[in-house]
C-alpha cells in the first residue's frame, strides 16, 4: 500500500512539474501572482491572443511567449458565467478571448505606438496607471459560431476608430456605417457579458471591465509589471 502511495505521489509530482515546464515564463509569473488561466475553468471558451501575433494595431508581436488568457480569479469566474449565459440562448456560439491580463511593460509598448497621435485616446497611458487589463480585470472578447467563425461585429477587434463605438451604434446604422445585424451581434455579446457582471467600454465594443478604476484603487489590486 505504501509503495502504491509513493508511486502515485511521484507521478503527481511529475505531472505538476511537466505542466510547469509547458507554461511560458510569463504564464508562470501570472500564476504566481494569483491570476487564473481561464481554460482551467472552462475549456469551451476560445482563446486566441491577438498580441501574440503581428496582425494587431501595433503591427508587432508583443506577447513573445504568452498563449494563455489569464484573469483575476473573480473576473475569470464571471467570464465562465458569461459563457454559460451565452450557451443558454445560443448553444452553438462560444466566447472568444482576444486579450485578457496584460503586463504593464506591454502596455508601455502599445502606448509608444499611439502617443501624440489621434489614436492615443484608445490606449491607457502607463504613466497614469495604465488600464484594467493591467490588473487582470478586463477582457477583449468576441463571439464565434460552431465553426469557429467570428460573428460580424462591423469591425475587427482592435479597431481604433468611431466604428467601434457603442453609444452611437443606432446613428451609425442610419448612416449605413453599420448594419442592423452587426449591431444585433454586438448585443448578443453585450447581453451575455453584462449579465455576468462585466461593463462594456463605450469606445470599444469588444472591451469589458469587471471592476471600475475606483473599485480597483479602493480594493488595492496590484498592477502586473
Amino acid at each position: 500500500m505504501l509503495k502504491e502511495i509513493l508511486i502515485f505521489a511521484a507521478l503527481s509530482s511529475s505531472a505538476i512539474f511537466c505542466n510547469a515546464q509547458k507554461l511560458s515564463k510569463t504564464a508562470q509569473e501570472l500564476e504566481k501572482q494569483g491570476y487564473v488561466n481561464i481554460h482551467t475553468l472552462d475549456k469551451t471558451i476560445v482563446v486566441d491572443l491577438m498580441y501574440s501575433r503581428a496582425d494587431n494595431f501595433t503591427g508587432k508581436v508583443l506577447y513573445t511567449d504568452l498563449k494563455e488568457a489569464y484573469l483575476e480569479k473573480e473576473a475569470a469566474k464571471a467570464l465562465m458565467k458569461a459563457q454559460k449565459i451565452l450557451h443558454q440562448k445560443y448553444p452553438d456560439y462560444n466566447l472568444k478571448v482576444c486579450d485578457a491580463a496584460r503586463p504593464m511593460h506591454i502596455q508601455a509598448q502599445m502606448w509608444k505606438v499611439v502617443e501624440n497621435t489621434n489614436k492615443q485616446r484608445y490606449v491607457s497611458n502607463p504613466a497614469h496607471g495604465g488600464g484594467l487589463h493591467n490588473f487582470g480585470l478586463a477582457v477583449d472578447i468576441t463571439v464565434v459560431d460552431k465553426n469557429g467563425k467570428e460573428l460580424d461585429m462591423g469591425t475587427c477587434v482592435d479597431h481604433l476608430g468611431k466604428e467601434a463605438h457603442v453609444s452611437t451604434e443606432q446613428q451609425m446604422i442610419q448612416q449605413k456605417i453599420l448594419t442592423k445585424q452587426q449591431v444585433a451581434n454586438r448585443r448578443i455579446l453585450r447581453n451575455a457579458m453584462t449579465a455576468a457582471g462585466f461593463h462594456v467600454l463605450n469606445s470599444e465594443w469588444w472591451h469589458f471591465n469587471f471592476k471600475t478604476r475606483a473599485q480597483c484603487k479602493a480594493l488595492k489590486y496590484k498592477v502586473i509589471p
